[in-house]
Order: structure tokens, then C-alpha cells, then sequence
């Protein structure tokens, strides 16, 4: 979230911490800060908040009251403190359908209001935060919202139609099939029909039934407001969270107002913006207020939870007092009381956060400073249970490692399966995975062709991974093994079988169990989780030794060459005296050389050679690699050898 430096004093007062103070407090104690940037006269602090507290932070009051809080100075002008007030108007009714979706309604009436460009200094306070000036009505709402927290929506009342003179509001579920036109992002383009599946909370003119607006995501083109609106009504609501990030996700619609609402804002805070819009309004663009309407079907009571100073000091190898929680819990507006061994804490209304034992045990650690905690490290004790998947799976890690094969984590995700994904991430990851042997197959293929560049005489991979399934009571699940080994890079070989095979008799040697196979062109699969139901439950671990250190080597993105040279030489000639001459003369583009093949004959040895070429900046040419087997050529002359 981008911050104004200076809007952040508006709630601090003059003896307000200086912008590097205030952004060390912050980074220190709350949030992550992705940067400072000075502009004009004024500074811009890019605050990471985290979904723990963007119920409460994702407002300028908000980050002003976490400062408050870690400098424990009160805030000198906290609009939160006042007590709403504001006149009724009976010309709005509203009917919720259903108080989970929407604790709260409030609709505020304003007439005779005149439509104009904002007053310069609401265009800076929103330039400066990347936001784009609309027009004053539509700006005093993004301004409150940025403010407070609490996203607005303004409706032409001219437009909204009107029965006996009073306009009627409902709040229901959407219905499959229904469409509903969208305001364009920004204000500018076209607007957007979105075709509803019946999951959707509506906001609706009761008369007609007709969708004026997706609640919690975007507003409708219903009523908009326009240059010669004089008459508006301003709707601020709270809805329920997951409803809300549910349908904001599938639609791609995640913008400012949703991205507060799928946070759970408090249902108290609608009418502190109705009182702030009011005021600005009357200031801005003029017109009289005639009124609100506030349906609060079930009030939201504070949660009071019981805190154990002992288990707070435990967790955070502390040792402070219960006066000293106390008066650290106080600085951040949780009403505390102390009663037999526990504090009763009660977090401020705008808190949704504050629910449990640890939220205000994390309040207490990181008010107090992180750099009070104490690492202790934690007594070893041996394993109450083994996991039956992780032993066995350790052990077949072994013998798969020991018979070379390398361990390949592959995508849950496919193009094509059984169990398809309402919110698929891309179009080639619709479905989830019903067998790894897919998967298997893939990284053989792509990998088979580095055979030479590593040195290996084939690929072999294996994954322990989770597969799903799609029953009629259902989906299910069950962890799987799946095998595959590739002799040549063109494909599939009726060689690659009997690698196969003699991996899955190593398997069942070691776990002493006959498995059922489902096998194709050297892929084998196995129903791990029928394995374990077979296997005895593990008592201990096995003893393990530690592993080589290992040191990480870049490697090249760019494609390796192959040359071979076959060569006699006299019999007894070793060959890593062989490979010296040969490596020296290839240079430092040679990465690998591999002895392939060698045979005596007449007092001659045959010794074959493969060598690979790769460069870390470029691909190479024929012409490069011909020209250092030239040299390698030449190298082999002078040492009497005949090459073949």
C-alpha cells in the first residue's frame, strides 16, 4: 500500500516521528517497506501489509494508529473516537436477504450537489498514491477510502428509480444466467457484462429486481453518476469475506475495494464514513444532506479472550510481568483486564484480527521488539510416531539412488485429466493429475538427450508424489511411485524394460513385498499407499550417514556438442594417460570426456573416446568443434596413435 507522508500527520499531529522514523518503527515492528520516494513536498512510503492486519492497515488512519501504537504517543486526531451521529432519512428503504453476506447496509441521501473537478488539494492527496482524479464525488470516495479503509459506491438517485417517492435497496444471491453491467476500471472504456453462476451477493433496485452493483467487487453502470447529477445516494457496506475474494478471484476482478472486503473490515466502520463523507461532501461539492439509513441486523459483539501470562512468557522466552503486558496491549487500544493468573483482552472494534490467545501474544512480542526474544534450542526427543509414508519412502529413495536414478518433482497440474478445477491457474493446468506416469514420461523425454553431457549411459528418474481420482462417492487420493528409465535420446527402446524391471526387483528385495506394477515402455507406476496398508509400522529409524558436502556449479543454457575419436595404441597404455593428451588438446570448450569402448588385438589396444563441447555464453558451431578436433587429432599423431 502506497502511503502519504503527509496525510499520516493529518492523524499524528505536529510532533509526528520524521518519515525514516516512521518507516524503521514500521519495518521494525509490523511491515515489510518496499521503499520511500520523495514527492514534491511530500513523501510516499511503500508499506507491505500483510492479510493479518489489512482489515485494520489498508487505510491512512490505520498506519497512523500502528505508529501511535509502537511510539505509544496517542494519535491527535482519531476519527475513530467519535461517537457517530448523523440524521435519518426515510426516502432509502433496504432488505437484506441474507445477514451473512452482508452484517451491514448504510445508504446516505444527498441532494442538490454539484458535480465538478476536486479541489487541488484532493487531487494531490490522490496523484500523489498513483490514483487518477475523477470528479469530486467520486474522488471524496476513494479519499475516505484510502482514509478509513471503508470502500464507497455513489448512485445517481435521478436515475435509481423511485416508488411513492422512496427507493428501495435489496441484498440477495445472484441467480444462474443473470447478467450484470460493470463500471469500466478507472472510469474510461467500455463497460464489462458479466454473466452470473448463482454465487454471487447482489446489491439490487428492489422495484425492479434489476443488479445495480457486484457486492464487495465493483459497482454497476446502474445510476451512474455524471456531470449533471445533482441528486446522489452513497452506499457503504460491509461484506462477508470468502463470498467476496471467491467471486473477485474467478471474475479477475481485484481492485481496491475488493481487496479490502475479502479481509474482513469490521461491519462498525460503514457509518464512520458515512459521517466523513458527509463532511466532505458538504465541503466539496456543495448540496444538502438529508439523511442515512443504517440496517444492522446482527450486531457484531467484541471478543473477549483469556490470556495466560505464564504461556505468553513461555512462547516468547520472556519473562515481563502482567502489568507490563498489560500496559503494552493498552498502547494498542486492547481493553485489558486482569483477573485470577489471566489477562481478559478485548481488541478495538476495527481489530478483526484479534480473536485468539496468539494474536495477542504476537501483539505483545513484536510491540515489545523482536530483539527481546531469546533462540532457545529445543531439547531433542525421540519420535512419539513414525510416518509411515516418510520411512518408506526414504528407503526407496535409497535403492532408486543407489541404482542411479534422480529424484523429479513433476506438476499436479494437466491439460487433460478427470478432476477439472473451477480456478485453474493456466489454461495447460486445468485438471489435476490422475497418474504420475505422465509425468514420468515428460522428464525422460526432455532429459534423455544430456545423456552424454552428463556422462551417463541412460536417464532415470522417479517421483513419490499424490494423484487424485474421481469416484461416485467423489475425489479421492492415494500417494503413487512411478519409475522410467531411457537408453536413447529418439525414444522408447525394449531395452529400457530390463532397467525397469531389475529397479522394481531391487524395490521389492528391500521392502520385502511383491508390488503390483502397471507398466508402458519402461514407465512403472505402483499404488504406494496399498504398499503401506501391506508393511509392517516402523519402530525406529535406520541410522544415516551424512550426506558429501555439495557445491553448486552454474551450468550453460546452451546446447552441447558430441564428437567421438577411436584410436590404436600400444597395449598396456593407460587410459587416463590417454585422456590427458586428448583433453589438453580439446581446450576449455571440452566439458566431458567419456572412455566408451576398448578392445586388444595383436598387441594394439582400441580405445574410444566421446567428447563433449559446451560453451557458457553462446552456441557453438560445426566449425568451432571441427577446428579443436584438428588439434586432438594432431595431439593423437604425435603420440604415435592411429586414430580410426
Amino acid at each position: 500500500m502506497l502511503v502519504s507522508y503527509n496525510w499520516l500527520k493529518d492523524y499524528l499531529g505536529a510532533d509526528a516521528p520524521d518519515v525514516d522514523t516512521v518507516s524503521d518503527l514500521l519495518g521494525y515492528h509490523t511491515f515489510e517497506i518496499e521503499g520511500v520516494e520523495k514527492k514534491g513536498d511530500d513523501t510516499v512510503i511503500d508499506i507491505d501489509v500483510l492479510p493479518n492486519r489489512s482489515s485494520d492497515c489498508l487505510s491512512h488512519r490505520g498506519i497512523a494508529r500502528e505508529i501511535s501504537t509502537l511510539t505509544g504517543k496517542p494519535l491527535a486526531v482519531d476519527p475513530f473516537t467519535q461517537v457517530p451521529s448523523l440524521a435519518q432519512t426515510d426516502q432509502i428503504i433496504i432488505d437484506i436477504q441474507n445477514g451473512e453476506v452482508c452484517p451491514r447496509f448504510t445508504a446516505s441521501l444527498f441532494t442538490d450537489i454539484e458535480i465538478t473537478q476536486s479541489p487541488q488539494w484532493l487531487k494531490d492527496r490522490l496523484e500523489v498514491l498513483g490514483q487518477r482524479p475523477i470528479n469530486n464525488i467520486v474522488d471524496a470516495t476513494n479519499y475516505v477510502m484510502l482514509g478509513l479503509g471503508q470502500p464507497m459506491h455513489v448512485y445517481d438517485a435521478d436515475l435509481f428509480p423511485q416508488v411513492d417517492g422512496v427507493w428501495q435497496f435489496g441484498v440477495r444471491t445472484a441467480k444462474e444466467g443473470e447478467t450484470i453491467s460493470l463500471l469500466p476500471e478507472g472510469g474510461k472504456g467500455e463497460a464489462r457484462i458479466i454473466e452470473l453462476i448463482g454465487s454471487e451477493t447482489l446489491v439490487v433496485d428492489k422495484s425492479s429486481d434489476t443488479p445495480v452493483g457486484l457486492a464487495g467487487v465493483k459497482g454497476g453502470t446502474f445510476a451512474e453518476v455524471h456531470a449533471g447529477t445533482k441528486n446522489i445516494i452513497v452506499e457503504a457496506a460491509t461484506w462477508h469475506p470468502t463470498f467476496t475474494r471467491k467471486t473477485a478471484r474467478r471474475l479477475g476482478i481485484v481492485i481496491d475495494a475488493s481487496k479490502r472486503y475479502e479481509n474482513e473490515l469490521s461491519p462498525e466502520m460503514p457509518i464512520f464514513a458515512q459521517v466523513d463523507i458527509v463532511k466532505l461532501i458538504a465541503n466539496i461539492a456543495g448540496g444538502k444532506f438529508q439523511g442515512v439509513v443504517d440496517v444492522y441486523p446482527v450486531k457484531s459483539e467484541p471478543v473477549t479472550v483469556e490470556v495466560s501470562p505464564e504461556h505468553v512468557n513461555a512462547l516468547l522466552s520472556l519473562s515481563l510481568s502482567p502489568d507490563e503486558m498489560e500496559e503494552i496491549l493498552v498502547r494498542a487500544g486492547v481493553t485489558v483486564e486482569q483477573k485470577d493468573d489471566v489477562l481478559l483482552c478485548t481488541g478495538p472494534w476495527e481489530r478483526t484480527d484479534l480473536t485468539l490467545e496468539a494474536d495477542f501474544t504476537e501483539e505483545i512480542g513484536r510491540i515489545h521488539g523482536y530483539d527481546h526474544v531469546a533462540s532457545v534450542v529445543p531439547e531433542p526427543v525421540p519420535s512419539a510416531e513414525i510416518n509411515v509414508r516418510h520411512y518408506y519412502s526414504e528407503q526407496v529413495r535409497e535403492v532408486l539412488i543407489g541404482l542411479g536414478f534422480s529424484e523429479v518433482i513433476t506438476s499436479s497440474f494437466r491439460k487433460k485429466d478427470d478432476i477439472h478445477l473451477h480456478n485453474a491457474l493456466a489454461s495447460d493446468k486445468e485438471y489435476m493429475r490422475s497418474n504420475l506416469a505422465s509425468g514420468i514420461g515428460n522428464a525422460l523425454d526432455k532429459n534423455a538427450g544430456f545423456t552424454d553431457l552428463l556422462g551417463l549411459t541412460d536417464t532415470r528418474v522417479f517421483e513419490i508424489g499424490t494423484v487424485f481420482h474421481k469416484i461416485d462417492s467423489g475425489i479421492v487420493e492415494h500417494v503413487a511411485l512411478a519409475l522410467g528409465v531411457r537408453t536413447k535420446a529418439s525414444g522408447y527402446n525394449q531395452k529400457d524394460d530390463l532397467q525397469t524391471a531389475d529397479a522394481i526387483k531391487a524395490l521389492e528385495e528391500k521392502l520385502s513385498v511383491t508390488l503390483e506394477v502397471t507398466t508402458e515402455k519402461a514407465i512403472a507406476e505402483i499404488n504406494f499407499t496399498k504398499v503401506f496398508e501391506t508393511l509392517p509400522a516402523p519402530v525406529s529409524y535406520e541410522p544415516v550417514e551424512a550426506a558429501p558436502e555439495i557445491s553448486y556449479k552454474p551450468f550453460s543454457l546452451y546446447p552441447a556438442m558430441t564428437r567421438d575419436i577411436a584410436m590404436w595404441v600400444t597395449e598396456g597404455t593407460e587410459v587416463s594417460d590417454v585422456e590427458k593428451v586428448l583433453n589438453e588438446a580439446a581446450g576449455d570448450l571440452r566439458v566431458r570426456t567419456t572412455h566408451v569402448d576398448e578392445f586388444t588385438k595383436e598387441g594394439r589396444t582400441s580405445l574410444a573416446f566421446r567428447l563433449v563441447f559446451q560453451s557458457m555464453d553462446r552456441t557453438l558451431t560445426d566449425d568451432e568443434i571441427n577446428a579443436q578436433m584438428d588439434k586432438v587429432y594432431q595431439a593423437a599423431t604425435k603420440q604415435n596413435w592411429e586414430t580410426r
